[in-house]
């Protein structure tokens, strides 16, 4: 039913530039938060950058000042910005849409990642 699809990922340099995509279909991007995770091998699934319906934007303190997070409701399409990249960077990035229910309840959906590599 709803689907993610993420795109944009890559090999850079450090300090290199990549702007990544997930185009959303079977729920509407406008009425939900998005967001970005990632996860490096052996790690967790962290928080990156997340916005809501509204616009508010909330980003992790290891990515604040050189990721964005930005949505095109028209497009249906949300997208992350990663400027100065550095090695430590390197995951896979993971779309996220979460929906809202009354009483609280909350759904996830997720993309199948787009791999990010930063060399040295």
């Amino acid at each position: 039913q709803v689907q993610l699809v993420e795109s944009g990922g890559g090999l850079v340099q450090a300090g290199g530039s990549l702007r990544l995509s997930c185009a959303a279909s079977g729920s509407d991007l406008s009425i939900n938060t998005m967001g970005w995770y990632r996860q490096a091998p052996g790690k967790q699934r962290e928080f990156v950058a997340d916005i809501t319906s509204g616009g508010s934007t909330n980003y992790a303190d290891s990515v604040k000042g050189r990721f964005t997070i930005s949505r095109d409701n028209a497009k249906n399409t949300v997208y992350l910005q990663i400027n100065n990249l550095k090695p430590e960077d390197t995951a896979v990035y993971y779309c996220n849409l979460h929906e809202t229910f009354r009483f609280y309840r909350s759904y996830d959906y997720w993309g199948q990642g787009t791999q990010v590599t930063v060399s040295s």
